[in-house]
């Protein structure tokens, strides 16, 4: 990787003056040059190679452009700061009335602006072309490697495309402004807006992820169905993004619960004086992003969908939120392996460069394993929904259950693998100039969000049962690979044995899931990875060549070819 030497910023702003090297008792040396300035698309050999494979050739260019400005010194340090300064909730203005708005770090806008201008919230539903989904999702990948607090709400704005088609009117006002590449972050009706966001307000305290335990109830103001304006009544433990425009939550009517949109502002252009803003949520991770407590007190509400298949609409959400939330951990994981690797590179212990050291270079190796085979997941992932938007039945059906399994381990793997890389730099990984610390806390976060390690596996489960054709897919995906090697061979035996037996299945729900994550991936690599890092990833995932932590690699694999493909320098 290339790599640039950041000036020095005053603490008081003004001209940047050059890196000193020379202090009052001791030279600066053997410390590695910041990690800047580098374009996040076009170092990841993976990354480029997937995105064409799976049908987003086109989009090189944009995706190469959008790699330089994330990976750009700007941008960095906007992530930076956008965490130093978190949101802060305003319940009133000066003159006593309610607003409940947040205010954000300007740093946090410049990264809105830079996601939202590229279309990483767009392009899936605008591209007109199959492979709009896979570039979403590299875009989403190379996003959350700078801050992934501004990938919550790109991941709802794009989902909540799919959700408001359940009714056509409210798609018709919402959705050109919600695709639109640009960020208007003006808290104002909107019809005086050049583009809006969408968040999604459903948990609640006494239920969580179980949300038919929800309480909230809705009353129509008029005639009641789809379309019709209601009162909300209740509260929501979780409202994601609390500066959207509007919000899809459910809420129960006499039918049972049912979707609505809840917009900040009436359609006669008042604030919604029924949603009150109680408090930000004190978070681990994604800090920079805000996350809140609200109720409901009679807030106007539009029925989104079928009454009492609130549900089924919001599923649609669900369904492509889960698609970011499984693509942002292994952006988490390949800057965590950059910045490893490039730390190892330009640093020098007992008279060898630390990337030379033969013990390093396993533990780098099998970080880099890690990475690519979950890329050539979630991009195989994101190119059944782009088959599923087309209409082929059997891309919906693998859809439906693959991306529930790459949620759940790519999930699991993402906070071990961050350790690992702290660890490759020493103490200073574990400092906050450091990125590390960082997506350390934000590594949890995408494995709670929609669905924890539980809740997916069992889905998982629900799906193979209700919907057999959705294991029917992967399973016809994997059969058509098992040929390739016969460790995967065996993988897939094993996994078909797992699923064939019916004793105790709810209990073994994360072994199967977990069965099903590294079969798939053991075919993809096996297809379409150089072969020395599809060996290394049979070896040591497949054919129990490997050990329980990273680095514990079995002899004779070729580490030169697989890190040079993270980007270092054997």
């Amino acid at each position: 990787m290339t790599a640039a030497v950041l000036p020095v910023r005053p603490a008081g702003g003004g001209t940047p003056r050059a890196p000193i090297d020379r202090l009052a008792t001791h030279d600066v040396t053997n410390q590695p040059p910041p990690l800047v300035d580098t374009n996040l698309f076009d170092t990841d050999p993976a990354l480029v190679e997937g995105v064409a494979r799976e049908g987003a050739g086109w989009a090189t260019d944009r995706l190469r452009a959008f790699g330089a400005a994330c990976g750009g010194a700007e941008a960095i340090d906007w992530g930076f700061a956008a965490n130093r300064q978190v949101p802060e909730l305003h319940r009133f203005d000066r003159y006593g009335r309610r607003i409940d708005e947040v205010s954000f770090h300007p740093a946090y806008h410049a990264l809105m602006d830079m996601a939202y201008a590229a279309g990483a919230h767009a392009i899936g539903w605008t591209a007109g072309r199959a492979g709009g989904h896979v570039a979403h999702t590299a875009m989403v990948y190379l996003l959350s490697q700078v801050e992934q607090g501004v990938c919550c709400p790109v991941a709802m704005s794009y989902a909540g495309v799919p959700a408001l088609a359940h009714q056509p009117e409210l798609a018709e006002a919402w959705t050109p402004k919600l695709v639109a590449e640009a960020y208007d972050p003006r808290p104002i009706p909107p019809a005086e807006k050049a583009a809006l966001t969408v968040g999604m307000a459903m948990t609640e305290k006494q239920g969580g992820s179980d949300v038919r335990a929800n309480s909230t109830t809705a009353v129509p103001v008029g005639a009641a169905g789809p379309g019709r304006a209601y009162r909300l009544t209740g509260h929501k433990w979780f409202c994601s993004a609390p500066m959207s425009d509007g919000f899809l939550t459910l809420a129960r009517t006499d039918t049972g619960l049912s979707c609505f949109l809840v917009p900040r502002w009436t359609p006669d252009g008042d604030r919604n004086a029924g949603l009150v803003f109680l408090r930000l949520k004190d978070k681990l991770g994604n800090r920079a992003n805000a996350s809140s407590e609200i109720e409901y007190h009679g807030a106007w509400a539009q029925m989104v969908g079928e009454e009492g298949h609130g549900i089924r609409t919001i599923i649609d959400m669900v369904h492509h939120t889960r698609l970011d939330t499984a693509a942002a951990p292994v952006g988490l994981m390949r800057q965590a392996l950059a910045q490893a690797v490039h730390h190892a590179t330009h640093r020098t212990a007992f008279q060898k460069r630390l990337v030379d050291q033969p013990l390093m270079r396993s533990v780098l190796a099998d970080l880099t394993i890690e990475v690519e085979a979950g890329l050539a997941l979630i991009l195989r992932v994101a190119r059944a929904f782009d088959g599923s938007a087309a209409g082929d039945a059997r891309a919906r059906a693998f859809a439906r259950i693959a991306v529930a399994v790459a949620k759940y381990w790519l999930n699991k793997r993402a906070p071990g693998h961050v350790v690992e890389a702290m660890e490759c730099l020493g103490g200073g990984g574990f400092i906050e100039e450091s990125i590390l610390p960082r997506l350390y806390r934000e590594a949890p976060l995408n494995g709670i969000w929609e669905g924890a390690g539980n809740v997916i596996a069992l889905d998982i489960l629900r799906a193979a049962g209700r919907e057999p054709e959705s294991l029917d897919a992967v399973r016809a995906e994997l059969d058509d690979a098992r040929g390739l090697d016969p460790r995967l061979a065996a993988a897939v035996d094993a996994l078909q044995a797992e699923l064939a037996d019916p004793d105790a299945v709810e209990r073994r729900a994360r072994r199967i899931a977990e069965r099903l994550a590294l079969a798939l991936q053991g075919a993809l690599l096996a297809r379409h990875a150089p072969p020395t890092l599809a060996d290394a990833f049979m070896a040591t995932r497949l054919g129990g060549g490997g050990g329980i932590s990273y680095g514990t690699l079995p002899a004779g694999l070729k580490l030169d070819d697989i890190i040079a493909r993270a980007g270092g320098t054997p």
